[in-house]
Formats: structure tokens, sequence, C-alpha cells
């Protein structure tokens, strides 16, 4: 078998005529690069939790946290550290080995950044991975998130530069490269993807996956989301994507971005076991665990644990335990709490 070769110079065309293959020429395709770096039968687990939640200033149309949009979301203001640390010791004891923190914000105030560095230092002293999804970030502020030992940042770039308009006003694409490029050059792991479904076109998912793979260094996670139409955004009544071109999209990520962690991310909760088998099979190998995440639903647990063990699947290593062990153990409070959501921003 020929090694993938690691590119960063993909056409949009090369990217389209990816994405139009026989679905099962893809797949294979996907699926044999997918084997040259990793284990195929390993997931990365990852735990979101909500920090900071609603009144965002931002207009992004799929968002219910914007401030815009009338959904009912209760906001909260930043979270207490002491709150932070018990979610994350719990997300541990279910086998997490990543914990995430997002903040609905346009940019963290300075204000926060104690705080903000106080929840990195203290959950990466429990031996977890941290990442933070804040919005834009100054120069002085990646820099000190770096020392204080935060391994991942996310900045979504959500869609192609030529869709973008369509879907945020308030903040630019350039805005969005800016933020990945002051992560990386603090030292941080990049995690950036998308969102599926939004109304764009073959040619606009091509383009985020080129804009995503013709990085420098390619995002060491890409979560790709499937819209979740919720009701009092402008995305409430988009129509339903072909599930078989999301699982398109996962495989293309894949080939394009040979070791990176290709995540299943929001949208979850509506797939159906197969979709998601096939998703696996085309190269995805990280979740979001949690019966919540950002304001939407996301599969229980149990669910997750009941499709590993049908699938011979098992968390990668550095998750707590074992799959026979990955019970949930969360207490009571936090199993519905809120405060897990769906994609980071």
């Amino acid at each position: 078998m020929t090694m993938a070769v690691t590119r960063h110079d993909w056409t949009v065309d090369e990217i389209q005529t990816l994405l139009a293959k026989p679905l099962n020429d893809l797949l294979f395709e996907a699926q044999s690069v997918h084997r040259q770096h990793s284990d195929p039968n390993q997931v990365q687990i990852s735990r979101l939790l909500s920090i900071k939640t609603g009144a965002c200033p931002e207009d992004c149309k799929y968002c219910p946290q914007s401030a815009r949009y009338h959904t009912g979301l209760a906001t909260e203001q930043l979270v207490e550290v002491e709150k932070v640390l018990t979610e994350a010791r719990a997300a541990q004891a279910a086998g997490a080995s990543r914990f995430c923190m997002g903040a609905a914000w346009r940019n963290p105030r300075e204000r926060d950044m104690p705080y903000l560095l106080q929840m990195v230092k203290e959950v990466k002293a429990m031996g977890m991975e941290t990442c933070m999804t804040l919005g834009m970030l100054s120069v002085e502020q990646a820099q000190a998130l770096a020392e204080a030992g935060l391994d991942y940042y996310n900045h979504n770039l959500d869609t192609s530069p030529e869709f973008y308009g369509e879907i945020i006003s308030t903040r630019s694409y350039d805005d969005r490269l800016n933020t990945l490029d002051v992560v990386r050059q603090a030292g941080m792991k990049v995690c950036s993807g998308g969102i599926i479904g939004m109304g764009e076109q073959g040619k606009d998912r091509a383009g985020l996956l080129q804009q995503l793979a013709n990085l420098a260094v390619h995002p060491e996670s890409v979560p790709i989301n499937m819209l979740v139409k919720v009701a009092g955004t402008p995305m409430a009544e988009q129509a339903d994507l072909d599930p078989i071109e999301f699982v398109r999209v996962i495989a293309v990520a894949r080939i394009l971005m040979p070791t990176s962690h290709v995540r299943l991310s929001a949208g979850r909760e509506n797939m159906t076991d197969e979709l998601q088998a096939m998703c696996f099979f085309a190269g995805a190998n990280s979740i979001f665990y949690g019966c919540k995440l950002l304001t939407t639903a996301n599969p229980r647990e149990n669910d997750d644990m009941t499709l590993f063990e049908r699938l011979g699947i098992r968390p990668e290593a550095g998750g707590a335990k074992h799959i026979e062990q990955l019970k949930p153990v969360l207490p009571a409070a936090t199993a519905d709490s809120d405060l897990f959501y769906d994609a980071a921003r």
C-alpha cells in the first residue's frame, strides 16, 4: 500500500472530484488512508463544558447563543473555577481524555483571564488534555493560555470564504484565520472545522476543506458538525442535508488531513447508529461524549458505549478507562446539566 502524501496545496476542483467519487471508492480510499496513520478501531473521547452561556454579540445564523435571536436560552455568566473542576473530574471518571471549555464571547475580557488561566492549570494538573474556545484572541492572550498549559484552542471556520457572508456578518473570515495563526504561533494545537447543512453547495464544502487542509500545519482536531436547527435562529427551517453528503465530507477530510482527529460533533443526536458507523468507517476518530452539548442534545453515554461495543470500537489510548469500564458515573445534577454543550464555536 502506498503511503498517503500529506499535502497543503489542494485545489477546490481536486476536492470536488474527491467528493463526487462513487461512495464505495471514496470510503475505501478514506479507510485506507486512516489505517496508515491510526488504529481504525480507536476513537478519542472529549467532553465539553460551557463556562459562559448565551448573550453572544455575534450574529452567526445557526447559533442559539446569539443575543440577536430569541431562542429561550437562559444566559449564564462565567462559572466558578471549582465548578469547572468538579465537571472535569466527572468527565475524566467517565473516560474522557480531553476536557474542552467554551465561552460565548466575541473575545475574552482581560478581567476574565486570571480565572481562565486557573481553569487550564488545574484541569491540566488532573492529567487531562485541555481545550478552550473563547472567540478571537490577542497575541498576549494566546501566549498566556499557552503558558498556562492549554493544549488545544478551538476556532471553527464554519464554511467556505465564499459562503461565509451568508452566515455571519459580525466577524470576517480573515478574523478567524488570524486567530488560528495567533494560536499556532503561541505553540498551541489547533482545533478547527465547520458546519455542514447550512444551505451551502458542494463547492462550499470543498472550499471549507481546502482552507483547513492548506493551512501550513493541519489542525490536530477537525470537528465536522451537522447543522442542528434551533427554533428562533434563522437556520430553523433549513432543509435537511442528505446524510450521504455528510459521510462524503468526513471521508474527504480524512484523505486531506491524514493524521488529524476528525471529530463527529454537533448533530449526532439526530444520526442513526448506521450513519455514525459509516462516519467511523469514513475516518472519523473522535467524538464529544456526554448527554448534552452546547444548547442541544447529544447521545447519552450509555447509547454511545452500546454503539461502541456493537462496532468493536474502544477509546483511544489516554482515555481513563477501557470500553467495558466506560459507564456513566456523573452525579445526577451533572448528567442533565445545561452546562454540557454541542459544538465549540
